[in-house]
């Protein structure tokens, strides 16, 4: 970056922290966590002691309140090493602030004491088997009777399912027949593990991601006090479609961070190859590949940092900008794991080798957080209105 674009002395000090925990922490051990489909729950807590389960949550509240540009620094860095345990705690920081930004205080005293440090867990839960892309059409019910709600339904592809301890739930409060359908029928609730009628699916078998664990989430009659409501009845989609802009940039944030790792990867090792006599690097063919790996990863890395300069400030355009970098960062990011596979040949086919593990776990982040044809949707609605 120029001058004119420079992270300031806090956010380099906040980048370096995260890719010294990286380096220590997570780059060494991370092929084995997805070989084994291993869960590294202590790793997780040692990222929450530098603050990086709390990172936009109040410090009235033990949180380090950071922007989203720094939030994207930090998971750019982690997912250099893994991005499927750096998703995994930015779907944790997305519930906290859930309840951090709309809960009333007694909520937030309850919960984020033992979130901000991470040694309980959050999920967000909002997608389920019917309703994916379509997300005010969700179907899990929460019928009030007296001071609780009754909740029925399932939720699908939860990150942290059965794994975590709370889960910040979208559901069904209004009656669709009385004009309760759609995002206004919609409310939030924080739904303990341990609940009576709260139950888990198996550990999805994925592509990739397999250090973080996903399962189905299913609520059969479980009982929800009141006072676990975040926010007003009816408010839960605004909610939901806030924290997604976050979740976006994250993403689209740890898209950045594997393609970069993929990147040096490919430098390093079209350096080392030998073809024809001569290292892979002395090709023209080579030279230009990464030449448009390293220019398609730089140009998506200006507008997410953007992006997330304007959902920081609550600009007008913040939500069509965070969908416009999560759509170009992970188109991106996977394109450029791909080409480094294939500067790597045979090779990057191999698990001896990083990348193929990138661009399993990059895969999924053109889908996740609103799938890219829905950020095209996003994009092309607001520039329209």
């Amino acid at each position: 970056m120029t001058d004119l674009f420079s992270l300031t002395e806090d956010q380099l000090a906040i980048q370096e922290m995260a890719r010294r925990f990286t380096a220590d922490a997570i780059t060494p051990k991370a092929a084995e966590w997805d070989e084994t489909k291993h869960f590294p729950r202590d790793v997780v807590r040692q990222a929450g002691e530098l603050g990086f389960g709390a990172i936009y949550i109040s410090e009235e509240m033990g949180g380090i309140n950071l922007g989203r540009l720094e939030s994207a620094l930090i998971f750019e860095a982690l997912s250099y090493g893994c991005p499927s345990t750096a998703a995994f705690i930015s779907v944790h920081n997305m519930a906290s602030w859930i309840i951090d930004k709309f809960g009333d205080d007694q909520l937030k005293q309850r919960y984020l004491p033992q979130l901000v440090g991470m040694e309980k867990l959050g999920s967000y839960c909002l997608t389920e088997p019917g309703s994916g892309s379509d997300a005010a059409a969700l179907k899990t019910t929460a019928r009030l009777e007296g001071d609780h709600y009754v909740v029925n339904g399932t939720k699908q592809f939860i990150t942290g399912g059965g794994v975590n301890d709370f889960y910040v739930t979208m559901v069904r409060t209004g009656d669709p027949s009385n004009g309760g359908g759609g995002a206004k029928g919609i409310s939030c609730l924080v739904i303990e593990k341990d609940q009576e009628g709260v139950s888990f699916g198996a550990n999805e078998k994925k592509l990739g991601w397999n250090s973080s664990p996903t399962a189905q989430v299913s609520f059969d009659n479980v009982k929800v006090p009141v006072e676990n409501r975040v926010g007003a009845e009816g408010d839960g989609f605004k909610f939901a479609m806030a924290g997604l802009d976050g979740g976006r940039l994250n993403i689209g944030a740890c898209s950045l961070g594997g393609a970069q790792r993929c990147l040096d990867e490919a430098i390093a090792y079209a350096k080392d190859r030998q073809q024809f006599g001569k290292p892979i690097a002395d090709f023209q063919n080579t030279q230009f590949t990464l030449a448009d790996m390293a220019t398609n990863l730089e140009a998506a890395r200006a507008l997410l940092y953007l992006a997330a300069a304007k959902v920081t400030a609550g600009a007008p355009d913040k939500t069509r900008f965070a969908a416009m970098a999560k759509r170009l960062a992970s188109d991106n990011g996977s394109q450029i794991v791909d080409q480094a596979l294939q500067i790597f040949g045979g090779y990057g086919y191999l698990r001896d080798y990083p990348i193929e593990r990138f661009w399993r776990d990059l895969r999924v982040h053109r889908i996740l957080e609103g799938t890219n044809e829905v950020m095209r949707m996003i994009i092309g609605r607001d520039l329209l209105k």
